[in-house]
C-alpha cells in the first residue's frame, strides 16, 4: 500500500523528524495500515495474541472491551458480548 502525503505536509514531517525519505514513507504506510483494521479485523487479531499470552477468554473479553475504547477506529464501545459475537460469530 502506497500512501500519498500531501507534498508541504511530507516536507514538514521530514523537518522535524530525524528520518531518511525512504524511513518516513515506511512509517507512514505502517501507521496507515495500522489505522485501518476494522473493529472486527482488531478484535479477532488482539483474541489471538492475549490467548497466546495464556490469558483466559474470562478475562480476554473484558480487556478487549476496555482497549477498544482507546483504539483509532470508528466505532461505538463494545461490550464484553459483543467482543465474543465478534471472535466466535
Amino acid at each position: 500500500m502506497t500512501v500519498a502525503l500531501d507534498p508541504g505536509f511530507r516536507d514538514y514531517l521530514l523537518g522535524i523528524a530525524d528520518v531518511s525519505e525512504r524511513d518516513l514513507d515506511k512509517l507512514v504506510e505502517e501507521l496507515m495500515d495500522h489505522w485501518s483494521e476494522t473493529v472486527e479485523a482488531w478484535v479477532r487479531r488482539r483474541h489471538g495474541e492475549l490467548q497466546r499470552q495464556g490469558m483466559p477468554n474470562r478475562l480476554v473479553y473484558g480487556t478487549i472491551a476496555r482497549e477498544a475504547g482507546t483504539r483509532p477506529f470508528a466505532s461505538r464501545p463494545l461490550s464484553e458480548r459483543q467482543v465474543r459475537r465478534i471472535v466466535y460469530g
